[in-house]
């Protein structure tokens, strides 16, 4: 591992920056001149509009520009957004249905943008939008997972967005019919808002001809492209940066149409223009998470080994195709669908739903959340359909070590596993037989105690190729290194010059991380599915070895000695027989002296050639007040297999917060509208979100097994945490409850929901005893 990093656990550098308010966020960098965007937003889940009237709110002081999609046409923009389309199950081509940026005609969500008023200051373009008359003729609204219904788009009558499938169906009929063991049940997976601390928001401004879009995103590179569509411009004629991002999680990875209409503005008007989202404007408009509601079933033969395995899902897209929502449910979704067990008769079938609904994408996990969920539910039901310990259950259908690399059913190929001895460690980890006397304690304070497995194994996704580029400027003897990726909260400027300064002996505090600016750096795969570390301390790897191999000759040269003669020992230059030594620094310094300043920037790219699998144990035990329906998760264990670690502090930050993210949704996040379609989840005041005495202290170590499809021997840990939490809770809190005669719950488990299945099923024991 020296070869590969200090495995240091390093604070984080740029928190001293954000905590002592010294972050350089989107509104804090808006040029002063910049003019105020609002957005007039659908009142109604579904309507043709009938007319819209903004001719009062072009007149109100202060606006300089209101614009609907009529007028976005009028100045050359392209309205439909970009949408990834899944293939149907006969071959033929998704439906491409049109999200405008502006509603055009029909609103079909409350929330959707219908038109957009610049002015001088916030208040004025808040007060101009109040003055749009929006008329309009209500449709019904479609708003559950059913098929049918009234149509969200006339080419899609049936609501279908897509039918998708993959495996072999006929292969799991015949071993599903023959099993001794049958399981059917169906899980639902709620919708969340991802809430990210800082909401959604961007400026935009010409300079010299070129259109500059400042976002807080997840990269720059796909939103520039996009730009271009939409403005019709040369993409070269497009810069996009990313300032400091006050979280991501998946849901700010995409185009939205405010920054294409702000950019558009701007060119038009020739004055910078800003726009930030509100919070329940964020709630009402921002990608969902999750929503969706699977059917299970599970062939097991007579020694409890798992021999079938079909999953049908039905999942929500809202009421449009947002940019990676079809893939999310159906390819992701299948990346891990049997998890970490050996079975072969496998069949997914995954239908997309528009409802009348914000549209749902990525968020943390994206996919690989909801096929674990799914996955680890059904187990756990299985263990206690079938009479088998749950523990055991899982050990028995185990990948075995030797099995590796081992293709499964989802048409992946794992590289290396070896899950028994990181169950094993996880089973010490969190006392497992020590349980039978805190669930007695808790019986004892009238309490109900439940423990829940989770085993789950993560597929790292996103582009697999990335650059690095680190270039040495003189000022200062500072070093850059500018990186593909987009840091939202991870701590990549730690980690990134961390592991710079671990493979060329240059100090950390030397070496500045440049991120989000598409005009600094041409290329890059932004943040997502985990791939960060991974794939950028590979590029960076690689820009070292060509570092190493171009100041090689050139100091053999100025020490007069063979190039054979000269290693690098992660500190400095030596050459055999000589005592002159030279660190990267000196060796920059000697090259800047001699004019060769090709050897001061240097740049690789690399592409994996296959993913990493991180995979682990969430061991979670809940105790809950039967009088007040309230579940506190009372411990809480992970045990994870990241391979390798550059900075086991930033894994043990990330894990701690993708278990809360996931404790959210299970415990109190839930999104609720009414039969009309309005959001009735629109604040804090009724969506909760997880708080500090909601979370338990985590215990959290590693087990390696190290991976290799990277030569550091890595595995991505990003969202790792969301992907166990979500079934660990769960199946915590079935334990509890079991014993009173509950065969099944559903997330989230809120004070109420909770307090309502415990009263009904005193009621139907107290009923049984009489």
């Amino acid at each position: 591992m020296e070869k590969f990093g200090k495995s240091q656990p390093v604070k984080r550098t740029e928190d001293i920056r954000f905590l002592t308010g010294e972050g350089r966020y989107v509104d804090d960098i808006t040029p002063q001149n910049a003019l105020f965007g609002a957005v007039y937003r659908a009142p109604v889940a579904h309507a043709d509009i009938t007319a819209l009237n903004v001719d009062d709110a072009r007149e109100a002081d202060g606006v300089h520009m209101v614009l609907t999609a009529n007028d976005l046409q009028d100045m050359g923009v392209i309205l439909p957004m970009a949408a990834s389309l899944l293939k149907k199950r006969d071959g033929s081509h998704g439906d491409r249905t049109v999200r405008p940026l502006l509603a055009q005609g029909r609103v079909r969500f409350v929330g959707e943008p219908v038109a957009m008023v610049f002015a001088e200051t916030l208040q004025q373009a808040k007060d101009a939008v109040e003055l749009i008359e929006f008329d309009y003729d209500e449709l019904p609204v479609h708003m559950d997972l059913a098929a049918g219904g009234a149509p969200v788009h006339d080419i899609a009558p049936n609501n279908i967005a897509f039918d998708w499938a993959l495996g072999h169906e006929d292969a799991f009929e015949a071993a599903f019919k023959g099993a001794a063991h049958q399981i059917d049940v169906e899980i639902e997976d709620n919708r969340i808002i991802v809430n990210s601390m800082e909401p959604r928001g961007c400026y935009a401004e010409v300079t010299e001809g070129r259109v500059h879009v400042a976002l807080n995103g997840q990269g720059v590179w796909a939103p520039k492209d996009q730009l271009a569509k939409h403005l019709g411009m040369d993409v070269d004629d497009i810069r996009v940066t990313n300032p400091d991002t006050g979280g991501g999680f998946g849901m700010k990875a995409m185009m939205y149409p405010e920054y294409a209409i702000c950019a558009a503005a701007a060119r038009t008007l020739g004055r910078p223009v800003r726009w930030m989202s509100e919070r329940t404007e964020a709630m009402l408009s921002d990608n969902a998470g999750r929503d969706l509601t699977s059917r299970v079933q599970m062939g097991f033969d007579a020694d409890h080994k798992l021999v079938a395995y079909k999953v049908h899902s039905t999942a929500n897209m809202g009421a449009y195709n947002s940019q990676f929502a079809q893939p999310i449910q159906t390819e992701l979704f299948s990346k891990v669908l049997t998890g970490c067990y050996d079975v072969q008769a496998v069949f997914l079938h995954v239908e997309g739903v528009y409802t009348n609904t914000t549209q749902v994408d990525a968020y943390r996990g994206a996919g690989r959340p909801e096929a674990i969920y799914v996955l680890e539910r059904a187990m756990d039901y299985a263990a206690r359909a079938i009479g088998a310990d749950p523990w055991e259950l899982r050990r028995r259908n185990f990948i075995a070590p030797d099995a590796f690399p081992y293709a499964t059913a989802g048409q992946v190929t794992y590289d290396v596993g070896d899950f028994g001895r990181v169950l094993g460690v996880a089973q010490n980890k969190c006392d497992l037989t020590g349980f039978a006397d805190r669930r007695n304690k808790s019986q004892s304070a009238g309490k109900l105690r439940g423990m829940g497995l989770c085993y789950y194994i993560e597929s790292i996704l996103g582009d697999p190729s990335e650059t690095s580029k680190v270039v040495f400027f003189e000022e200062g003897n500072r070093v850059r290194i500018y990186v593909g990726t987009q840091s939202n909260g991870q701590g990549h400027e730690t980690v990134y010059a961390q592991f710079l300064s671990d493979q060329t002996g240059i100090a950390a505090d030397k070496i500045d991380v440049i991120q989000g600016d598409s005009d600094l750096i041409a290329t890059g795969g932004g943040t997502g599915g985990s791939r960060s570390v991974t794939v950028q301390n590979t590029a960076t790897l690689a820009t070292v070895e060509k570092m190493i191999a171009q100041f090689t000759p050139f100091l053999a040269d100025k020490m007069g000695v063979s190039e054979e003669s000269i290693m690098f020992d992660d500190e400095a230059f030596r050459a055999d027989g000589s005592n002159e030594s030279y660190t990267m620094i000196e060796v920059a310094e000697l090259a800047r002296t001699d004019g060769r300043e090709d050897l001061l920037n240097i740049e690789a790219r690399i592409t994996l050639d296959a993913r990493s699998f991180p995979n682990g144990a969430h061991i979670a035990e809940v105790e809950i007040d039967p009088e007040t329906g309230v579940t506190q998760v009372d411990r809480y264990t992970v045990v994870d297999d990241f391979g390798n670690l550059i900075n086991p502090m930033l894994v043990a930050g990330q894990v701690h917060g993708g278990v809360i993210q996931g404790l959210g949704q299970a415990l109190t996040e839930r999104v609720v509208y009414d039969d009309e379609g309005q959001l009735l989840t629109a604040s804090f005041m009724d969506y909760a979100m997880p708080r500090a005495d909601d979370s338990p202290m985590i215990s959290f170590s590693t087990e390696a097994v190290p991976t290799a499809t990277n030569p550091m021997g890595m595995k991505g840990c990003g969202e790792a945490g969301t992907v166990g939490a979500l079934a660990a809770i769960a199946n915590a809190v079935q334990d509890a409850v079991a014993p009173l005669g509950i065969e099944k719950v559903d997330m989230p488990f809120t004070p109420h929901r909770m307090w309502q299945m415990i009263s009904k099923a005193n009621r139907a024991g107290s009923f049984a005893a009489e």
